[in-house]
């Protein structure tokens, strides 16, 4: 269900619009939940068309060298992991100023464009971007309190998506209190506690932290009509999985602060688990296992919730959310943002605006600061359009 209700006032038409057509609504989209209740539109399942690695530096490799193997502790054997050990000493975070962009899932995709499968055409239909901005898509109609920005661009019949940081994100981040820098830290910790470096091995909590290095798995989908090509990081591979085949062997890894009543329970599931289900879905992550710390930082037990289970925790919950909401929404953004950018130019960008409580309204600019994609690219792309089978003899 695409809706074609559109907010007065959202944006303004430039000019007079001749006498025979229609006033033009100023492009915006609502985004309240009850305008996307209709049946869950179609998701294909995502394969996984490869990966990449960033390492310790962030420099990009184009294998699996910084996938870690699920390896929780043995059955009767609770959890008793201090998730505060090694802070901050031994904690090496990203460098968050450094703006990446598409940069990473770019450079997979110019090493493997000429191998897609779907035939040589079918990037140019497609929508590339990352998971992360697809999460932020689903989650938005029941989103109360953060805005975003994507900013949009055609280039050779393709729509890339990419997040821009709003003022106000920039503003928390900057102002981001040692508490959240300390719980951002636990999160990770957690990983090095769960994770081994090859199957079957045991975890090593006594090395460095590094929020550089990341595994991204690159994969292959499409919602309603949009096929997309997206890359999300994924935390761990578990070595035991009933499927070996990826995305159904991935594990997403969690931590979230022990409950104690029925409200606290209540809450999680209504805001907490929307945002899991959200990110393991789009990726087809089948299990979330989290771990409940308590006020020392320390876990103390842990829960495997299957995505595709998660739902039913806010079913009969009137204040809860809804998926096919969250799928009808995102594939009604995809429409509007392909509708939108009609024009063929990388250095043409929509720039996609989205505040709680409002719609979702576009503006337009050219050049930079508001260019994203990399002139790197652009040119490498422009320069070996198809080339003839190897095979051919001149």
């Amino acid at each position: 269900m695409e809706p074609r209700g559109t907010k007065r006032g959202a944006g303004k038409v430039e000019g007079a619009e001749p006498r025979n057509k229609p006033p033009r609504p100023a492009p915006s989209l609502p985004t309240e939940p009850a305008l996307y209740s209709g049946p869950f539109p179609f998701y294909r399942r995502p394969s996984q068309l490869g990966c990449f690695s960033l390492d310790a530096q962030r420099q990009y490799h184009g294998d699996a060298q910084a996938l870690r193997y699920y390896s929780p502790p043995a059955a009767g054997q609770g959890p008793n992991f201090d998730l505060r050990e090694g802070y901050p000493d031994r904690y090496q975070p990203r460098d968050e100023e450094v703006r990446e962009g598409l940069d990473h899932l770019l450079r997979w995709l110019l090493e493997h464009r000429g191998g897609l499968e779907g035939g040589p055409g079918w990037l140019a239909g497609a929508i590339v971007t990352w998971r992360g901005h697809l999460t932020k898509l689903l989650t938005t109609p029941y989103e109360r309190q953060e805005g975003w920005q994507l900013a949009a661009s055609r280039f050779q019949g393709t729509l890339y998506l990419s997040e821009v940081e709003t003022p106000a994100a920039r503003a928390q981040r900057l102002a981001r209190p040692p508490l959240l820098r300390e719980l951002m830290y636990m999160g990770y910790k957690f990983e090095q506690y769960m994770c081994a470096d090859k199957p079957g091995g045991s975890p090593d909590p006594s090395g460095e932290v590094n929020t550089n290095v990341a595994f991204c798995s690159v994969l292959r989908s499409r919602l309603g009509s949009h096929p997309l090509l997206f890359s999300g990081e994924v935390d761990c591979t578990d070595p035991q999985a009933p499927s070996p085949q990826p995305p159904t062997c991935y594990v997403e890894l969690k931590t979230s602060k022990e409950m104690h009543s029925p409200g606290q329970w209540r809450s999680f599931y209504r805001h907490k688990l929307l945002k899991w289900w959200a990110q393991s879905f789009l990726l087809g992550v089948p299990n979330v296992v989290a771990g409940f710390r308590n006020p020392e930082g320390f876990v103390c037990s842990l829960k495997t919730f299957p995505t595709m289970q998660m739902f039913e925790h806010v079913r009969n919950d009137r204040d809860g959310w809804n998926p096919s909401v969250c799928m009808n929404f995102c594939a009604a953004f995809l429409s509007f943002a392909q509708n939108t950018v009609v024009q063929d130019d990388p250095r043409l960008v929509h720039l996609f605006s989205w505040e709680p409580g409002g719609p979702v309204t576009v503006s337009v600019h050219r050049d930079t600061p508001h260019v994203f994609l990399p002139t790197w690219y652009v040119e490498a792309m422009t320069q070996e359009l198809p080339s003839p089978p190897q095979d051919t003899v001149p």
